[in-house]
């Protein structure tokens, strides 16, 4: 119980993060919660709080996603994460983890590195696309592709996080339900998402308004350097 308590409370934090920026929740868990329960528990886990932050997100901000351009990077997003799921049952969790670090710290270096404002041409979007599809249902974790993705093809931050957040609904929707085919949901995950739940919710319910009061720069600074930094604290503890 001590370990949910404390999975409640970093994730109360780190889906905070998440609802403001677009990204990172699952980084910020994965960085505290592995000394505690392996990668892959808690990327399994980790379908719960994405749902919360995603969907808390866009019913209480703006509407600004729009439909059909969602609907595109969702046909090749699910592309990749029919290729990812296979490969979520195939990797031993050693692997798994070098994948998961190596991947995070190399999109949050080019983020890094990039000008504030990039620009990607619609084939590279399209791979990108792909790629988060792959990403999101290996790993749990998409928001660095994705984000990078955003970020060369928007220059509001409301629009870059929204599209965000609708993109992790709905492959969360498409890795929950692999998982509940595969029987991959534990009844040790489930005694944690029924705990955490509730509390979870009624955090990221009263902290969505917080994305409003952070400037455009401050964002994109956040988000490149979070994930690089993310990343390299995962691969200084490979296993």
């Amino acid at each position: 119980m001590t370990e949910i308590i404390i999975l409640t409370l970093v994730c109360s934090i780190a889906f905070t993060f998440e609802i403001i920026f677009g990204l990172a929740g699952t980084i910020i868990m994965l960085m505290v919660m592995t000394f505690f329960f392996d990668a892959k528990t808690l990327v399994i886990y980790s379908i719960l709080p994405q749902f919360l932050t995603a969907t808390i997100g866009l019913l209480r901000s703006p509407k600004t996603v729009d439909i059909l351009y969602l609907a595109k990077m969702l046909g090749f997003g699910a592309l990749g994460g029919v290729l990812g799921m296979y490969l979520f049952y195939s990797f031993e969790s050693t692997t798994f983890y070098i994948l998961l670090a190596i991947s995070i710290t190399l999109f949050g270096f080019y983020l890094v590195i990039s000008p504030h404002i990039i620009r990607l041409s619609p084939l590279i979007q399209r791979l990108l696309d792909i790629v988060a599809g792959i990403a999101q249902a290996l790993f749990g974790i998409s928001g660095p592709i994705a984000m990078t993705r955003l970020l060369g093809s928007f220059t509001d931050k409301l629009v870059i996080r929204n599209y965000a957040l609708a993109f992790f609904l709905c492959m969360n929707i498409f890795r929950a339900g692999g998982y509940i085919i595969n029987n991959t949901i534990t009844p040790d995950i489930m005694t944690m998402m029924l705990y955490s739940g509730p509390v979870l919710a009624l955090v990221l319910w009263n902290s969505n308004h917080l994305h409003m009061k952070v400037n455009e720069r401050l964002f994109r600074k956040v988000v490149s350097w979070v994930i690089f930094i993310g990343g390299i604290s995962l691969l200084v503890r490979i296993p």
